[in-house]
């Protein structure tokens, strides 16, 4: 897989962020209504920034399970990531890339690193352009950015962008010819996949 980690030489602030509203595109306004890429779809490359802020350039060449999940202040993805621990070293031991992506911007990637223990390849697509890729991205509604926010989840601030958009929870299996072998996305963000499932997919379960 041709991969580079690039110097993330030019400073942009979350002013200069947030203001980037065009990048957003067309996005559905409910996670019920996301398209996300099905199986025998050929896997798109993306750009994504690692937890030091550092370009991540994915493209096919091997086998990887990409995972989207929507940010570290979300328990329910915390829950999951931690569920996988076991899950994670059995896949790269087979030679399965794992990757986590979320809406969180670097920083809150490094926060979740520390905060969790966690070994993980986790990536920051906080301008949602993976997310649209796959065809799992979403807009909040300003009724449910409000509610939010009064629980102390400040979307934008976890961003860095003000585009109100996160990626429906979704599992994605990747050949190394680039085709997607195995898909799993839930509207609802409670439900999420299980460790042996993901095995299972992955050819190594039983």
């Amino acid at each position: 897989m041709m991969r580079r980690l690039l110097s993330f030489a030019t400073v942009v602030t979350l002013g200069v962020l947030s203001s980037i509203a065009a990048i957003a595109g067309d996005v559905p306004d409910r996670a019920e209504d996301v398209t996300p890429l099905p199986v025998g779809a050929s896997a798109p490359a993306f750009t994504a920034l690692t937890a030091t802020g550092e370009e991540f350039v994915f493209s096919n060449g091997e086998r990887t399970l990409v995972i989207f999940y929507r940010g570290g202040w979300c328990p329910y993805c915390n829950r999951h990531l931690q569920a996988l621990q076991d899950v994670v070293p059995k896949l790269t031991a087979s030679g399965v890339d794992v990757l986590f992506l979320s809406a969180d911007r670097p920083e809150k990637l490094a926060e979740s690193l520390t905060e969790n223990k966690l070994d993980y390849t986790l990536l920051s697509d906080a301008s949602m352009s993976a997310s649209r890729k796959f065809g799992v991205a979403f807009r909040v509604d300003d009724e449910k950015y409000k509610k939010y926010k009064g629980y102390g989840i400040d979307l934008e601030a976890s961003s860095g962008f003000d585009h109100h958009q996160l990626p429906v929870p979704a599992v994605y299996l990747i050949g190394e010819d680039g085709e997607v072998e195995f898909m799993h996305s839930n509207a609802d963000y409670r439900e999420r996949l299980s460790g042996d499932a993901i095995l299972t997919a992955a050819g190594l379960g039983g």
